[in-house]
Parts: C-alpha cells; structure tokens; sequence
C-alpha cells in the first residue's frame, strides 16, 4: 500500500498508509481464489464473510462488501487499520503459502472508508426499533463493549453504556495514535452504533457514581463488563518517580485524547526534550516511540530486554519504526533512571541481556550478564511494559471472583462470570490483548446475555 514518505510523516500526525483507491482495490480483490473451505473466515475472531465481501469489491459491488462486513462487524474502519490480520485470517490465506496472501485488512479499510459520512452525527434517525424494554448496561465503550451494545440493539434490548472518560471508544480514542487511527473515523463507527439506539453516557464512573447495585434498583437485568485494562505496570526501578518517567497510558493519553500534539490550540503539552527511552516493545511502545519522534524529539530509543523476534509489536509496527530512524536496543533491559539533582530525568542505566530458557510465555527468558551495565543520556522516558485491570469498579463488586492478576474471572466462551447477571470481557478478562479479540468477546457476550435474558 502507499504510504507517507517516513522523512515527511515524522513531522506530522496525518495516517501513514493512503489506503488503496478503487483500481488497487479490484487488482488485489482479484487475487482471491474463493476458497471452498473458506480458511480465512475460521481466522477471522468476529467470522466475518471475508470471500464474500472480497468477491463484492472485485465486481464493484462497494455496498454490497460494507454490508456484509457490518453483519458480523460493526467497526470495520477500526479493524481495518488495526487489527492484526497477519496473525489470524492472512495467516490462514491459501495465498500465504506462495508468500503473498489476499491484503484482507486493506480491503476491508478500503469499503469502510467508501462508507464514511454516512454517519455524521449522533442525531441520526435511528435504524432499529427498541422492542424490548429490557434494559442491558455495558460498562467500558471501547471495543468490547461498543461491539456488545451494538448486538444487543440490534436485537432490540436498551442499551445503555457508562464511559469513565469524556469521549467514548476506550483504546481506539486514547491509546492508538492518529497517525495509526484517525479519531473521526472511530466517531463516524462510535455515531453508526449509537444509530442503532445505543445510549452512551460519557464521564460516568461506574464505582464511583453509581455501583452495581443501585442499576439494578433502576431496573438493568444483565450487564457487561469491558472496562479494559488501564491500570499501567511499571519496572520498580530507582528513578521512576522522576520527572520526565511517563507510563505509556499517560503518554498516549495525552497525545491522543487530549490532543497534546496540537498544543497550543489545545491545552495540554508535553515537552519530550531530545532524547527519549521507551522501554518495551508492543504496539503501546511502537505508538510512543512514533509519538515522541513527532512531538520533536531528535532521538528515540527504544529498549528492550529481548531480540527482534520475541516482539510482540505488529510487523508493520516495527517496520515503520525502523524506517522512521527510531534506535533499537535489544538484549537491554532497565535497571535504573538517574536525576540531574532537581528531579528531571538525566540518563537511563541499562545492561546486557543474553537469553535463557524459556518462560511461561513460551519465549527465550532474558539473562543479566554481568559487568555489561552502561548508561544513555535521556530527557524522557516512558514505561510500555503492559496494563493490568482499573481496580476502581472491582473493588465495589465484593462477590465478584478476580484471578491473581486481579481480572476478573469469566468463561471464554461464554463471558460468564460467578455472578449470574453480570458477564465480562475483553482486556479486564484477558488482560491486554488485540482490538479484534475484545471484539469477538463483545459478541460472544451479547449472544449469551440474550440467551440468559430470554430464560
């Protein structure tokens, strides 16, 4: 696909890829062989009809391929830019075996965005019909919960979804940059759910404003919870407490919701100095790391305590971030964040890794070696480590069963928790995982809180 010049997109935060126009779209449509077994769709975590809207675009049918791409998926702008199709359908391609499977995300990209506009505003008239006065609460409007909601709409129950922040759409309006995710895009999907009589109600602490508890007094008969997993790991290193230590939620959060990269017309700097340190080496950290690059940082580093094929990042990820001069340090883990004796970040002491056996993950453990320690001069330093679950909503629910790590325990397949009326999913489930995965949790629970509100 056609892409910004990386010498011209580290100075700006317009979306790296053009997408493919309508000829490259039918060229690559095209290539599809319309597979009889149809591997791609068994890949796919929300089973969308990926041969049939392919075969759409390829006889110019556009409508026709939104259509039924929205039958299974109802934020298909998102998906096509974010999710990771070549770990799930593409890996699965026929194609893939000759090197070159079917650009299925691409394509998918390429029929959402004929389909923007249609949804400009919130005020449209609604598409379904509440037939059901039973009323559902969705807590979390990011993916896993938007996707609920939406189901359950559809199926004619009210919907209501309480969002902690000002602006609904969870990970997708504060964690993924614009460059990665234009925020009007999540909005026009954000505007298209709430057409199907989706009430959202933003800046709605659930645990704080109201419990559990008091929405059944109100009358809500099921509920899901999807409020994700916001809480940031940090290393326990000296010098985290630094100023200049940021952990990426903050940092994205920033940059993204708040809009920090079009300071001064909005009212939140952040002033990353010249070289930063990202440590981890996630989507999260690829973000910060391309962030800080385009906030005007000379420098970026990334750190990281394994080599480049135990990175959990996206492919394309990583190769943006290579072709945009960000600086690998592999093998190298943190051991401590050093001051300039008024509190600002001065320098980062790193050492060596080799790696080991492997651990629960089933990667290479990375080993300490010793007398490698050495240091780097940094202004900034933000920890991409992981997210564990926001215990604020937790901690009001005594009864609910938690996992060690503090999520909340509930049936994969089902979403079901110990709790008869409550059903979770998504990253509060799994801990922090891919947009698509907290998608197809969404759906799987408003199929099962159906089956449970209808006996």
């Amino acid at each position: 696909m056609r892409e910004q010049d990386p010498k011209e997109r580290i100075k700006n935060f317009k979306e790296v890829p053009y997408g493919y126009n309508e000829e490259e779209a039918i060229a690559e449509a095209s290539r599809c062989l319309q597979c009889e077994t149809q591997p791609c769709v068994a890949g796919c975590p929300v089973d969308i009809d990926i041969p049939g809207f392919i075969l759409a675009i390829k006889e110019k049918r556009f409508s026709d391929a939104i259509e039924i791409i929205k039958k299974t998926n109802n934020l298909p702008a998102v998906c096509g830019r974010v999710c990771p199709q070549e770990d799930q359908c593409e890996k699965v391609c026929v194609l893939e075996k000759a090197g070159k499977p079917i650009n299925i995300g691409s394509l998918e990209r390429f029929a959402a965005d004929r389909e923007m506009g249609k949804n400009s505003s919130s005020e449209n008239q609604k598409t379904v019909d509440i037939k059901d006065s039973t009323k559902v609460a969705v807590i979390g409007a990011g993916p896993a919960g938007l996707t609920c909601a939406s189901d359950l709409a559809k199926n004619g129950y009210n919907v209501t979804v309480f969002e902690a922040l000002h602006k609904p759409g969870g990970v997708l309006t504060y964690g993924i940059p614009e460059f990665r995710l234009p925020k009007d895009m999540v909005m026009e999907e954000v505007y298209a759910i709430e057409a199907f009589g989706v009430e959202i109600k933003c800046n709605y602490i659930i645990g704080k404003i109201k419990k559990i508890d008091d929405l059944r007094k109100e009358g809500y008969k099921a509920f899901f919870i999807a409020s994700g997993a916001g809480l940031p790991y940090f290393m326990n290193i000296p010098g985290e407490n630094l100023n200049g230590v940021y952990s990426a939620n903050e940092f994205l959060t920033r940059v993204n919701l708040m809009k920090a990269y079009k300071f001064p017309e909005y009212d939140t700097p952040i002033n990353v100095g010249k070289k930063v340190a990202v440590v981890g080496a996630g989507n999260v950290a690829m973000d910060s790391a391309r962030s800080a690059l385009r906030l005007g940082a000379e420098k970026v580093h990334i750190v990281y305590r394994r080599t480049e094929q135990e990175m959990p990042a996206r492919i394309d990820e990583i190769h943006h971030a290579q072709e945009e001069g960000i600086e690998f340090h592999l093998l190298t883990s943190p051991v401590g964040i050093l001051g300039d004796g008024s509190g600002e970040v001065k320098k980062i002491r790193c050492i060596k890794n080799e790696l080991g056996e492997p651990d629960s993950s089933g990667r290479r453990r990375p080993v300490p070696i010793e007398g490698s320690e050495f240091e780097i001069e940094m202004d900034t330093v933000i920890i991409a480590i992981g997210n564990g679950p926001n215990p604020v909503l937790l901690e009001t629910i005594d009864e609910l069963k938690l996992n060690k790590w503090g999520n909340i325990e509930a049936d994969e397949e089902s979403c079901r928790t110990n709790i008869k009326d409550i059903f979770a999913g998504g990253d509060i489930v799994t801990g922090a995982a891919t947009v698509i995965a907290a998608m197809g949790a969404g759906k799987r629970a408003a199929n099962e809180i159906d089956k449970f509100l209808q006996g």
